[in-house]
């Protein structure tokens, strides 16, 4: 089911669908535009596209090619028009948007290649007006786009049509934002690779077309969402200008849409129930939560003054008095901290509430525990305090590291290790000098070759795999797993040597099925951060869950609980975290000496992500510093850190 809500009393300035997942929203995206398709042919008529690329529409391209191949839905009478190239560009690069296109689309459909429009990356400077200008002629004279797909950037940018466009922009050449260029930085391998300007529709373009579909999914994307659909318009979100368009519509899954305020404060909007809510024991929680960051109180110190005067009366009405909420809340939060997050051994005194408390086999110990790890640095980043912890308590601790993350290397470093065995031959000459010097030359001949964004030789892949490999072995053995239960699982849709990754296939879900059928294990640790840039961990997880699912009959899955932790880039909420793991400050050492093994992302990360030019050490101490300090604000107890997770509950 998806669900819209008055765009009028929710303070929403645009109609928004918010369909249950991402894939849902694409589908339901791509039934539309088939539709119109096939409307045009049975009136001989032509259907003009407009068309986007990056990560957010390719499910709809797949439903379209499924559509075509299985429905009989034909292309032929079907003309499009491609937002954006970058400039200068060719067509054939690994990056260009016309690659995009033929092997997301076109090359999978009948459509005419003679009614595909892409701009030109290779168009000279001298010739650029005039080729856009032809262009926005050759829209014109099919009578206009029919429907236009979107993504937004981070700056809310529509195409490539950065803060300061003018509503009445057209097709033209465009210097990138720097934000943009950060964003694109993993698909050219390095910010610094990244073209300075590209050929975008304009605006004025855009909002011409008769139906505009603007996709955002991910939680990277909920702050650009809420500005664009709720704030003002302005062209330094060029988004926004689609509250002027009569049929434009945001199409969105629940974690683009979290900031909206009728999903974080619904109770803002009206009545809860009219909305088809109810105070429930979540619902409430985040609003008491709310309440207390909003006014900077501990829980305990709310007052039935505070939830009248901001928006709660309904919740007082509906569960009671204001003492007995903030003491339901509090103990609620109190119940997510525990030291033991695998549970105390049978006999133990129990000296917390603890979140540990009911868990499927908790009179068992040690248990077995398998954490899995989507980069070779996730483990340790993002929850290497209860890593150290689950392995210093004596649990059985496994780690599973999904990729190789040869990708995160750079050449330099790679260079210094080829460079390195090379020496190593030269001091100890019976193992093999001639083969280090032959190592060293192919290296350095294709390092001379490559050029800016190309895919790295398939003996420097193995190289940059194998420095993340020793490194993330350095990094567990530290943290106290045993030599036997470090596994290296190289899931196959990784190893394409590019940012760009293959789909989820049946080999990735057969080797992790492999090994959580050969540990059995009581907990399982997975990276629910759905934020990474790259995508890869939204590809980990749902390896994992697949797993998890076609294993869902085995015995020992009755006593198995999965927590979800978060990346680099964000943390779970305090509404959210239902098991939270304090750090004392010599296990916040402990946790950075871990990171710190991981040498190749150490002072500066090949791929750091957004916006973001700390360390990745001082990322996860800063956010898990963070967490503790909003535990301490809400009145609980006050610690020098805290890791949170949340229980996955068998929903994909």
């Amino acid at each position: 089911m998806s669900h819209t809500a008055s765009h009028v009393s929710s303070g929403e300035k645009i109609p928004v669908v918010i369909h249950p997942t991402s894939s849902a929203a694409s589908k339901a995206v791509a039934a539309a535009i088939a539709s119109l398709i096939r409307e045009r042919a049975a009136a001989g008529k032509k259907a003009v596209l407009g068309l986007a690329t990056g990560s957010t529409p390719t499910a709809v391209y797949d439903e379209l090619v499924r559509l075509h191949e299985q429905e009989g839905l034909s292309f032929r009478n079907v003309v499009t028009f491609n937002l954006d190239e970058y400039w200068p560009m060719q067509p054939d690069s690994i990056q260009s948007y016309r690659r995009f296109m033929q092997e997301h689309l076109f090359d999978h459909v009948d459509i005419d290649p003679a009614n595909t429009n892409v701009p030109s990356g290779t168009v000279s400077r001298e010739k650029v007006t005039a080729f856009c200008e032809e262009y926005e002629r050759k829209i014109r004279d099919l009578g206009g786009i029919d429907i236009q797909i979107l993504g937004v950037g981070r700056t809310g940018h529509i195409g490539f049509n950065e803060p300061g466009s003018s509503r009445e922009s057209r097709t033209r050449l465009i210097t990138l934002d720097k934000v943009t260029r950060m964003d694109a930085a993993s698909d050219f391998f390095g910010e610094w690779n990244v073209p300075g300007r590209a050929i975008t529709m304009g605006v004025g373009t855009i909002l011409d077309a008769r139906r505009i579909f603007l996709l955002a999914f991910g939680e990277h994307k909920a702050a650009i969402v809420k500005r664009a659909v709720e704030g003002e318009i302005t062209n330094s979100v060029a988004a926004s200008f689609l509250q002027q368009h009569p049929s434009a519509t945001f199409v969105l899954d629940p974690a683009s849409s979290a900031e909206l305020t009728r999903i974080k404060t619904p109770w803002l909007v009206g009545s809860v129930e009219e909305q088809g809510l109810a105070w429930d024991t979540k619902l409430t929680k985040r609003a008491v939560i709310w309440l207390a960051r909003e006014l900077a109180k501990p829980i305990l110190k709310l007052t039935a003054e505070d939830y009248n005067e901001h928006g709660l009366q309904d919740l007082l009405a509906a569960r009671g008095e204001a003492y007995d909420l903030n003491i339901e809340v509090f103990r609620a939060l109190q119940h997510t901290i525990t030291g033991w997050p695998g549970g105390k051994p049978a006999g133990a005194a129990r000296t917390e509430l603890g979140a540990t408390r009911g868990l499927p086999g908790e009179g068992e110990f040690p248990k077995r525990v398998v954490v899995f790890s989507p980069h070779p640095d996730d483990d340790v980043i993002s929850m290497g305090g209860t890593f150290i912890r689950l392995c210093d308590q004596g649990h059985e601790v496994h780690v599973a590291y999904q990729t190789s993350g040869n990708i995160a290397v750079w050449d330099d470093s790679a260079r210094r290790h080829v460079h390195f065995v090379r020496e190593f031959a030269n001091a100890f000459p019976q193992l093999g000098k001639e083969f280090a010097d032959k190592l060293e030359e192919n290296i350095e001949s294709f390092l001379a070759r490559k050029h800016a964004g190309d895919p790295d030789s398939p003996e420097l892949q193995k190289i940059k795999g194998l420095i993340r490999r020793t490194e993330a072995h350095a990094g567990a053995r530290y943290s106290g797993v045993k030599e036997q239960n470090i596994h290296f699982l190289d899931l196959p849709f990784y190893e394409t040597g590019r940012v760009k990754k293959k789909p989820i296939g049946e080999e990735d879900i057969r080797i992790t099925c492999e090994l959580l059928e050969r540990v059995k294990p009581h907990q399982v640790y997975a990276a629910g951060d759905l934020s990474d840039p790259h995508g890869t961990h939204r590809v980990c997880l749902a390896a994992i869950i697949a797993a998890l699912k076609r294993l869902g009959d085995r015995p020992w899955m009755k006593d198995c609980t999965v927590w979800l932790y978060r990346g680099a880039w964000q943390e779970w909420g305090p509404e959210e975290i239902e098991m939270a793991v304090p750090l004392s400050p010599e296990e916040v050492k402990r946790k950075r000496i871990a990171i710190f093994k991981h040498e190749s992302q150490k002072d500066s990360a090949l791929f750091p992500g957004p916006n973001d030019t700390r360390e990745f050490w001082q990322r996860a101490e800063d956010r898990n510093r963070n967490t503790a300090r909003l535990y301490d604000a809400l009145g609980l107890s006050e610690y020098e850190a805290i890791e949170g997770f949340v229980r996955w509950t068998g929903q994909a």
